[in-house]
């Protein structure tokens, strides 16, 4: 019987242990994981048939899928970028699945130096799917091995060293490398070029993330009708991952406090107890709005300033704030810094008057 959908975990382990279990042996000791049996609560799909929304990615890479089984090949490397929370890992674990063979999942700021790599492609079975997450953040000497791995399945290193040194070719069992990135413009262009087949994945609609609310749902055992998951839904910033989430605290609150079951005022109630407003934006959200419209009559504002206003990271903001805030349209990023627009104003209350000011002024996106 093959090995089905087993899923070997790589983790940043410790540099000496590493370097004394060597990359081989490290590769025997990860935890395997059997994905034929979904663990308790388990919300991923298992199967293309089972993955709601990205339809255009799903058939697309379900007949690069079903014609590499046809042919009894391996899928050709694959890249998936996009925002976070959108399905990614759950696509690669799929694909594992579909071709019936092996996942090996690991990220780039695990894979520190060259033996890392060497180590985890050399123990590579024909056909095994190689899930690299954050792939953006490989050093360049790890991606450098990837090159002649991924085009001639082959790694060549270097022994020895001056009169002594000599180059070992390695050969390598045909493999798929699969990379997830939420930075696809970091990567080398020699590195994305080696992607044969290469995905976008977007913002969920409305509807799609009902349907994710309502399997979920029936997955933890939680009572909730049409309308409850919709409240979900529309606060979910577009993100299944984050659907899922509030609506485990919409669970908690109902069990708590309305006797289990969730309908639509019950899934406000909890989600404005979590900070979570109609559109979906936390607190973090509302603050730097208020921080944009209230310090600086909404902008222009540079990052540097508005972090320290608000007492948070410059990379909290631009990775975790502003994507969803520049989606909906109410901030822009222009030249002279950041400019709340007027719907991002009146969302926080600012003057209507303000909130016109500042589009009068504001400059093309950048």
């Amino acid at each position: 019987m093959p090995d089905s959908g087993r899923e070997r975990i790589v983790t940043g382990a410790d540099d000496e242990a590493r370097a004394e279990r060597g990359a081989a042996e490290m590769l025997s000791e990860r935890a395997s994981i059997n994905s034929e049996a979904p663990g308790m609560n388990d919300l991923r799909p298992r199967r293309f048939t089972e993955y709601i929304g990205q339809r255009q990615v799903v058939n697309s890479i379900q007949i690069a899928v079903e014609a590499a089984k046809h042919r009894g090949d391996t899928l050709d490397h694959a890249l998936f970028h996009g925002p976070p929370g959108l399905g990614k890992t759950t696509i690669s674990q799929i694909i594992a699945r579909e071709m019936d063979t092996t996942l090996v999942h690991t990220s780039g700021p695990a894979l520190e130096r060259p033996a890392d790599v060497v180590g985890i492609l050399s123990n590579q079975k024909h056909g095994d799917v190689l899930f690299i997450d954050e792939i953006h953040r490989l050093s360049h000497a790890v991606e450098e091995y990837l090159y002649s791995a991924m085009e001639d399945y082959r790694v060549d290193f270097i022994t020895g060293s001056g009169a002594f040194a000599k180059t070992i070719n390695l050969p390598l069992q045909k493999f798929t490398l699969i990379g997830s990135t939420t930075r696809a413009g970091m990567l080398s262009p020699p590195l994305r070029e080696r992607f044969a087949l290469t995905y976008h994945l977007d913002y969920y609609s409305v509807e799609e993330l009902t349907h994710v609310v309502t399997r979920s749902a029936s997955i933890l055992s939680v009572a909730i009708d049409q309308p409850g998951a919709n409240v979900i839904a529309s606060r979910s910033r577009g993100t299944p991952r984050i659907a899922n989430n509030l609506l485990r605290r919409v669970r908690d609150y109902a069990q708590v406090r309305r006797e289990g079951k969730i309908d639509d005022a019950v899934a406000a109630e909890a989600l404005h107890v979590e900070g979570v407003d109609e559109l979906g934006l936390d607190r973090l959200d509302r603050l730097y709005l208020e921080t944009l419209a209230r310090n600086y009559g909404g902008g222009p504002a540079g990052i540097n300033a508005l972090a320290a206003s608000a007492n948070e990271e410059v990379q909290t903001l631009e990775d975790v704030v502003e994507p969803f805030l520049l989606k909906i349209g109410f901030i822009m990023r222009t030249p002279q810094g950041r400019r709340a627009t007027s719907s991002g104003m009146l969302h926080v209350g600012a003057p209507l008057s303000a909130a016109r000011a500042t589009d009068a002024g504001q400059g093309p996106l950048i």
